[in-house]
């Protein structure tokens, strides 16, 4: 159930010089160190936007439930924006957040656009152990209530199980789960009962993969929930 849409990535590349190089000892420049940062657009009354890093623009209208690939951008702090497509001028977010070397991060544009913000997650892309997968879960549906997570096989009754996560509010990201591969179904439920609110079907996850299955809201905000399947590794 993953919807990436196209998105046009420009990236960004830069190179730091080192001053003062003479003939007679040149210098070779330490290369800049980067950091990895995608975007995923779950403001579900948003328009289609476009997202700037220190003023280039590194994926342009993004639709809902639309994300990028990782873009290396240089470590340190970075002036992130998000501003409507249609409207350059509109600026919704406008945040400068320090990036760490060699971390990897996802951007998520949160919330109705009345109160849209950034969210900043950083990703554990480390390999999982032999034979396993990670998956991690984050509730950014704004209408749904706080909600129980279960991950079981496709064909498991809920009643006959607990939740993997119980009482997970809004705005609330997981830690890694490290699971045997295998398939899976993500349901999430309000909490404390069995009316499943988000189903993900089944997912065929094969050793070394890292996924982050997001909760969101319809198109417009509201029901039918659904979720976004971010491919974290592999």
């Amino acid at each position: 159930m993953k919807r990436n849409a196209p998105i046009a990535l420009a990236l960004l590349a830069s190179l730091a010089f080192g001053a003062g190089c003479s003939d007679d000892n040149p210098v070779t420049p330490a290369p800049q160190a980067t950091a990895n940062l995608r975007v995923l657009h779950a403001s579900p009354d948003a328009p289609a936007v476009d997202v700037l890093v220190d003023g280039q623009v590194v994926a342009a209208n993004v639709p809902y439930k639309a994300f990028s690939q990782y873009l290396s951008v240089n470590a340190g702090a970075r002036n992130i924006k998000v501003r409507a497509s249609a409207n350059p001028s509109l600026v919704v977010i406008d945040v400068s957040p320090s990036l760490g070397a060699n971390t990897d991060y996802t951007v998520i544009a949160r919330n109705l656009v009345a109160s849209i913000e950034p969210w900043l997650l950083i990703d554990d892309n480390s390999a999982p152990a032999a034979g396993q997968i990670k998956l991690r879960l984050v509730h950014a549906a704004p209408a749904a209530p706080t909600v129980d997570i279960f991950v079981t096989g496709p064909a498991t009754d809920l009643a006959t199980v607990a939740p993997t996560l119980s009482d997970v509010p809004y705005a609330v990201a997981s830690n890694y789960l490290a699971v045997p591969a295998g398939t899976y179904r993500v349901r999430i439920c309000p909490a404390n009962t069995l009316n499943v609110a988000i189903d993900s079907g089944a997912l065929t996850l094969t050793a070394g993969q890292i996924r982050t299955a997001v909760a969101v809201d319809n198109t417009g905000g509201g029901a039918p929930l659904g979720a976004v399947v971010l491919p974290d590794r592999n």
